[in-house]
């Protein structure tokens, strides 16, 4: 029995001693394989270190420790060693007291590796890298734990079971170092791609609002152009009134020249027969006794030509009688009656229109040579003549002694040549002592002519190349009455401001079309009417009509003006300004401040957009005419109080062309209105009201009145809305817009 129980302690013994070994042999196996891959990670870091020297890394020294950080380990991701350098001899390193050869390699204690390089000991002390596992180990004489889970161990390095990895695989860090790198770049794409896209969409947008933007301009040119358009139609209907206006004068003139002629031809008539009736009585007292009749004969033009008793024959030399012909003074008889003197009067009108030049004509008192391609002034003797033209000739020069043979000329025509100022002779013109009206429109003439007549009334200058007016080039015009400079080159620069001072009886004044930006100074305190349309006056200063304090109508049609640009005191205060044209300038409202005596105001036209209350009330005694076509006058654009200061005055009043909505208020207390014109706007409706007061029982007074081109419906008009109107057939509703 106790041997059986001996026999089984001893069993038990072997195998707990069988045991015993198995487990040990199971715990050197891991850390044999731990130590042979320190050993290799030592080579591997030998190796490292080497390569880095031989490639001429830099080492950055870790100050007063002598330690030594070699650049090739900074970028590497896991555990970064520290590594202690003490100096040696050249190939060889003391460490402690011991000499060590160049390249070897000690761990001078765990943890720590050591290596001897080109003098230097760079030492090596490892940080244990972050375990990912639950389950860690520190084997004996280990200086990082270890991660016990179980692995398949690498059969390249040794045929025992796989171990845990415990210092991490160097490839693995590699791996996630291009993994991070690679997040870097895909993030990068990312971005990369999230601003190209967002700028895509910025261009797009930008593309957008540019389209946007071409888009209203092009509107706003389109805009433009219409607009542009629609002042040309207007200009162009304005000077197509202006045309039919200058072409009703002319014809006007014209028949006023052909009943002066017929009067003076009806005159001359009367005058022959009695002539005529004198010569027969002459004649039949002569018949009874020859020996009176010599002695009361008589002499044709007193003794000069010592003729014989007999009466003048044809056979006398007509040249000779023109030529030496004289002009009888105002008041003087030519000569006595005589039984002859219808022949010689029709003799010397036969004589005279043999001797014109070709092209011409003579009527009465007036010779016209108009378009006969004359080359100078032709050599006319003809003491009687009274007018002369010669317009649309090739005329160029006017010599000294031009109209000696024509001293009594009043009227002078010279337009349409190519006269130069350096052709004019200085003693030209002096001698016409009757002269009062010259015309020189459409010449090449750069200044004034000098050596005027004084009895000069009337001067006509327009259309030439006028570049200066000096001080004296008036000179001795004090009966100058008209004087028109249209079409030239002046402006305020080149106008002397005392040139004016000599025409003390100048009324009327054109300086249209040149190049004024003011008013010129220096006008004439006589003056009565003043046109300077077509220029590029922008301003109106308080002086500029201080000495002209009768002025009667100011003509300022396109221009640059607007309501900001005319001073306060410029003309409220005249008395005598009674008519003011400032159509086609760049108003946007009734400009204030103007004159008290206005009566006639012309704003056709303008941008205008409002009539403000009370801008005719200080008018003295009113507004008469009033002119506001072609604006952008709306709904809104008329107060109450607009037309105040109007309403027992205003006798024509037009709002055509405008973009009323219905009929402005105030119009229904005008009771002198005669002419009212509504027509082109956009009118959709007449209250009863609007035009007609219903409560005011006297006559009639509205002449005329158009409301053509609106959005009206006439069956829908109230039958009282007219009541005010002379007649229904003066009221023009037809055409209607479209609605």
């Amino acid at each position: 029995m106790v041997s059986a129980m001996r026999l089984n302690l001893i069993l038990a013994l072997l195998l707990l001693a069988c045991l015993t070994f198995s487990l040990a042999k199971d715990q050197r196996r891991p850390l044999a394989r731990d130590r042979r891959r320190g050993d290799g990670a030592k080579r591997a870091r030998k190796q490292t270190s080497n390569t880095a020297l031989q490639q001429g890394r830099t080492a950055e020294s870790n100050g007063q420790y002598g330690s030594i950080f070699i650049e090739s380990y900074k970028n590497t991701k896991g555990p970064k060693p520290t590594y202690e350098a003490s100096a040696g001899k050249t190939e060889h390193c003391v460490f402690r007291g011991i000499t060590m050869y160049d390249k070897t390699v000690w761990s001078p204690k765990p943890c720590v590796n050591c290596l001897c390089s080109s003098g230097e000991v760079v030492c090596d002390r490892i940080l244990c890298p972050t375990l990912q596992c639950q389950l860690k180990f520190q084997p004996i004489e280990e200086c990082c734990p270890i991660c016990i889970d179980p692995a398949i161990d690498d059969p390249e390095f040794s045929g025992d079971p796989p171990a845990p990895n415990i210092l991490g695989d160097p490839y693995d860090e590699i791996s996630q170092s291009q993994r991070d790198k690679k997040d870097r770049l895909k993030k990068d794409e990312e971005e990369r791609i999230r601003k190209k896209d967002a700028e895509r969409k910025q261009r797009e947008k930008q593309k957008k609002e540019e389209a946007e933007r071409q888009r209203k301009l092009k509107e706003a040119k389109e805009a433009r152009e219409k607009e542009e358009e629609l002042r040309r139609l207007r200009e162009e209907e304005e000077e197509r009134a202006a045309a039919e206006e200058r072409r009703r004068r002319m014809e006007e003139q014209r028949r006023a020249e052909e009943d002066r002629a017929h009067r003076l031809e009806m005159e001359q008539r009367e005058m022959m027969r009695a002539l005529e009736e004198a010569a027969e009585r002459a004649q039949e007292g002569l018949r009874g006794d020859k020996a009176t009749e010599d002695e009361d004969m008589v002499w044709l033009r007193g003794d000069v030509f010592q003729m014989p008793p007999a009466p003048p024959t044809r056979a006398a030399d007509p040249t000779l009688l023109l030529a030496l012909q004289e002009p009888n003074e105002p008041g003087e008889e030519d000569h006595e009656l005589g039984e002859e003197e219808p022949e010689v009067v029709e003799e010397e009108s036969e004589m005279v229109t043999t001797l014109l030049p070709p092209g011409c004509s003579i009527s009465d008192v007036t010779v016209t040579c108009e378009n006969a391609k004359l080359m100078g002034i032709p050599p006319l003797s003809i003491p009687e003549l009274k007018s002369l033209s010669l317009q649309g000739n090739e005329i160029k020069t006017i010599p000294a002694g031009a109209f000696n043979g024509i001293p009594n000329l009043e009227w002078i025509d010279l337009g349409k040549n190519k006269i130069v100022s350096s052709g004019i002779d200085p003693q030209a013109l002096k001698g016409l002592k009757f002269l009062s009206r010259l015309y020189m429109d459409g010449n090449l003439l750069e200044q004034i002519p000098s050596e005027l007549p004084s009895t000069l009334q009337e001067l006509k200058i327009n259309d030439n190349n006028l570049k200066e007016i000096e001080e004296n080039s008036f000179e001795g015009l004090s009966s100058l009455v008209t004087l028109e400079m249209e079409g030239n080159l002046l402006s305020e620069g080149n106008v002397n401001p005392q040139a004016f001072k000599p025409l003390k009886e100048l009324t009327y004044l054109r300086l249209g079309r040149n190049h004024f930006r003011s008013i010129p100074q220096g006008l004439p305190a006589s003056l009565l009417e003043l046109y300077l349309e077509n220029n590029l006056i922008e301003e109106i200063s308080e002086m500029a009509f201080n000495h002209t304090t009768n002025i009667n109508a100011v003509v300022l049609r396109h221009n640059k003006l607007d309501e900001s640009s005319i001073a306060p005191l410029a003309w409220i205060n005249h008395r005598n300004l009674e008519s003011l044209d400032l159509s086609h300038n760049n108003f946007y409202l009734v400009p204030s401040f103007l004159p008290k005596s206005l009566i006639h105001l012309v704003l056709a036209g303008n941008q205008i957009e409002r009539i403000p209350g009370y801008v005719f009330a200080h008018m003295e005694p009113g507004l008469e005419y009033l002119y506001l076509s072609y604006n952008k006058l709306d709904g809104d654009a008329i107060e109450p109080e607009s037309f105040f200061g109007t309403f027992n005055t205003m006798t024509e009043l037009c709002l055509d062309h405008n973009q009323l909505t219905s009929i402005p208020m105030g119009i229904n207390e005008m009771t002198t209105l005669h002419f009212l014109r509504l027509n082109n706007n956009k009118i959709r409706h007449i209250s009863e009201d609007a035009i007609c007061d219903p409560l005011n029982e006297d006559d009639s007074h509205l002449v005329a009145l158009r409301l053509e081109n609106n959005f009206l419906d006439p069956r829908k008009i109230p039958p009282t809305a007219f009541s005010c109107v002379r007649s229904y057939s003066s009221v023009v509703l037809k055409p209607q817009r479209i609605k």
